[in-house]
């Protein structure tokens, strides 16, 4: 992703340091694998983890390093093209002005609005206080843990938080809690299904927008970071038969189509997960 002579945006907050929390909600991603090996191999129960329950107990906040210096300088570029490219979209599909989202930069652990943010499970968007939340090892645990390394994939990921906030917005997020809320948490689940396949799709949006930056390749990481971290694949690598009722995230080819929808379509409405009949 060429990104020389992007300014980086005035929306990053690095925090050098915070004590042990707990995780009690956001919208999490990569640490998606985490949470699932962690289930499947000690039989504990990790939805509520996934879905905004009690998480496990952190370590104590590492300080941002001069080493992540080029991480930090990363993230700010990618999201000023995000509010770039929703900055323009909004006032011509909305009718309204965009109002972008801070990215907290953190080593370890901070705190959010949503309870403690850990870099054990993944960057994730919090709607209360209206930032996303990436950790300096996100980066490296894309290309190691997860087989999904490139630029543009991790491009995509921040896209993806991003897109969450997009969905704050658009008052999608609210509404969807209060429906999970109501309902079974198999159908809870569903739901969630929905609203990280319309993020993925929006991203897609963001990805068509940037074309004038993206390089030969970059689109083939995204589309394989988005399979990487498909439900089924995820249960896979953990030993285990994929079990649909479960899913959070969507399946491998549902990610990576609907992040294609995105991009072939550029059109918000295109990303209406909760209309479609089939996903």
């Amino acid at each position: 992703m060429r990104l020389r002579g992007i300014r980086s945006s005035r929306n990053v907050q690095v925090r050098k340091g915070g004590g042990g929390a707990r995780r009690k909600g956001g919208v999490g991603l990569v640490g998606i694998l985490a949470l699932l090996a962690l289930g499947y191999f000690t039989g504990i129960d990790v939805t509520p983890m996934i879905m905004g329950g009690q998480g496990a107990p952190m370590q104590q906040s590492a300080p941002v390093t001069e080493q992540d210096e080029q991480a930090v300088q990363f993230a700010a570029k990618v999201l000023t093209t995000t509010e770039q490219v929703w900055g323009q979209i909004f006032p011509q599909q909305v009718g309204s002005d965009y109002r972008p989202p801070q990215l907290v930069v953190f080593s370890g652990v901070t705190q959010s609005a949503c309870g403690g943010a850990s870099g054990a499970t993944g960057p994730f968007y919090c709607p209360a206080d209206q930032k996303a939340y990436l950790d300096t090892q996100f980066f490296v645990q894309m290309d190691r843990q997860l087989d999904a390394g490139g630029d543009f994939a991790a491009a995509y990921v921040i896209a993806h938080e991003v897109a969450h906030h997009v969905q704050n917005e658009l008052g999608i997020l609210g509404k969807v809690n209060q429906m999970r809320q109501q309902v079974s948490q198999t159908d809870a689940n569903q739901l969630t299904v929905r609203l990280e396949l319309m993020a993925d799709c929006l991203s897609g949006i963001w990805a068509r927008s940037v074309k004038g930056l993206m390089e030969r390749g970059d689109l083939a990481e995204a589309l394989n970071a988005a399979r990487m971290i498909g439900d089924d694949h995820l249960q896979r690598q953990a030993g285990q038969v994929p079990r649909p009722h479960t899913f959070t995230h969507g399946t491998s080819e549902q990610r990576a189509g609907w992040f294609e929808r995105g991009y072939d379509s550029g059109m918000i409405r295109d990303c209406d997960t909760f209309s479609a009949a089939r996903l």
